[in-house]
């Protein structure tokens, strides 16, 4: 049977760009809220595989492709599925950038907790934890970055310094103290 006819693997994902649905992890009828560190990284990210890997394995496909029988070749194999990687990789990111809404936080003057801030708070543990409010495409937990839709930034987010907030977790309520609030660069 022809590849034509036959769905492959991730396929779906494909599918759902395709239909205009909402982009995976951004509540419906709102922007892509993103730092400019981010969009720039996610602009070079579109660049390089635009650029400079989809050509590489172009040529390597074509090189291939005249090769001949197809079939057990795999470079072409593996070139194939590659580009369908690079393509899926493109909208999606595209899709990204077009929905994104770069937000201006370093320097404010506020002790209220927006995108972008910092925030150093107090479990009820006694123990002193920090998280800085991102977008989806920068989150970074081992570096303490969190989204804007996570539980703990909806939680923290309109807060001030000094306030207690509630987070639910699935073991239950925990109290959180707003200890401060800083905007600083987003790295």
């Amino acid at each position: 049977m022809s590849k034509a006819f036959v769905k492959e693997e991730g396929d779906a994902e494909d599918d759902e760009l395709a239909d205009g649905a909402a982009v995976a992890g951004i509540p419906a009828g709102t922007k892509n809220y993103i730092s400019p560190v981010g969009h720039a990284r996610l602009e070079a990210e579109l660049k390089q595989l635009a650029e400079v890997e989809r050509p590489q394995v172009v040529s390597t496909v074509s090189w291939a492709a005249s090769n001949g029988d197809r079939s057990e070749n795999g470079d072409y194999i593996y070139g194939k599925r590659r580009l369908r990687e690079i393509d899926r990789r493109t909208r999606f990111l595209i899709k990204r950038l077009e929905n994104a809404e770069i937000v201006y936080s370093e320097g404010r003057e506020t002790d209220q907790v927006y995108f972008g801030a910092r925030v150093t708070y107090l479990l009820g543990t006694g123990e002193e934890r920090q998280v800085t409010i991102v977008g989806l495409d920068e989150v970074d937990t081992a570096r303490g970055r969190v989204s804007w839709v996570s539980p703990i930034a909806r939680a923290l987010i309109k807060a001030r310094e000094g306030d207690r907030v509630t987070l639910r977790t699935p073991s239950g309520p925990e109290e959180l103290e707003i200890l401060e609030v800083r905007y600083l660069a987003i790295d």
